[in-house]
């Protein structure tokens, strides 16, 4: 069995307990040491063999995946693999193969970046909505028209932006770009290694974004939130999920106006 298992965004605490127990029980683990703290191993048996995928190429990863076709494999993705975890040609080549395989989704690094700021990112009247997105950078060829950052700016909603720590200008001016819905006051939040003993959290503006990530000297590993929720303001608008003046399948107003539970016993 092959396991794709997300790692979280960094502590060693913060992995799934069906990841942990996949780590535990592997023969062989498949790592990327430029984003998966070494200590993420101390979740193995101790002597297994362990290959890091920073080095590698997808031909080198399938080579150990052809070359111990019994073995307990994990490939061990930061953060979940589904999301910029390059799992889909490595799916495909298991269905091609016949082998058998699972994805252990894990903890994303835009969880663990609102986890460690104290907010949420979907407040009513402020963002209904997350757009993760990233530039388009060397792999321009990756992406469909109308994905990237000036393509979404216009929405100004809550957006989640990925590997552009590179490139601060040019992702400053693209969320400013004509018709976007922030402008140079809009709150941002420029992490680095979310949940690292290194972490790095720097709260800043759209329009003082790029020189905060120059600040920070990272150029990888740099997740950027933009919204109107980064605000560190009380909410305006009460959400309806909790509200005494709506009814939900579990809640039901009772004639004084004010609602009701389903009490449940639940014995062990």
């Amino acid at each position: 069995m092959i396991s794709f298992v997300g790692a979280g965004p960094g502590a060693d605490d913060l992995i799934t307990l069906r990841g942990a127990n996949r780590l535990a029980n592997a023969n062989i683990v498949i790592w990327a040491s430029s984003l998966i703290p070494v200590t993420m191993l101390d979740h193995c048996a101790e002597g297994i063999p362990t290959h890091d995928s920073a080095t590698m190429t997808l031909e080198d990863v399938i080579e150990v995946y052809q070359d111990n076709p019994d073995a307990a494999i994990v490939r061990l993705h930061s953060g979940d693999p589904s999301i910029y975890g390059a799992i889909q040609e490595q799916i495909d080549w298991c269905d091609a193969n016949g082998r058998r395989f699972e994805v252990v989704p894990g903890v994303t690094s835009v969880s663990g970046a609102a986890a460690a700021i104290g907010r949420e990112l979907t407040i009513p009247q402020r963002g209904q909505a997350l757009v993760q997105t990233r530039l388009a950078g060397r792999t321009k060829a990756s992406m469909r028209p109308n994905e990237d950052v000036k393509a979404f700016a216009p929405n100004g909603t809550t957006m989640a932006v990925f590997l552009s720590g590179a490139k601060p200008d040019e992702l400053q001016a693209e969320l400013l770009v004509e018709g976007s819905g922030y402008d140079k006051e809009t709150p941002a939040v420029v992490l680095v290694r979310v949940s690292w003993p290194d972490e790095q959290i720097a709260h800043t503006t759209v329009g003082q974004l790029a020189q905060t990530i120059r600040d920070t000297g990272a150029t990888m590993t740099v997740l950027v939130l933009v919204g109107d929720v980064l605000a560190n303001i009380p909410v305006e608008a009460r959400s309806h999920l909790y509200s005494p003046d709506y009814t939900t399948a579990y809640r039901l107003r009772s004639s004084q106006g004010s609602t009701q539970g389903r009490a449940s016993n639940r014995s062990r």
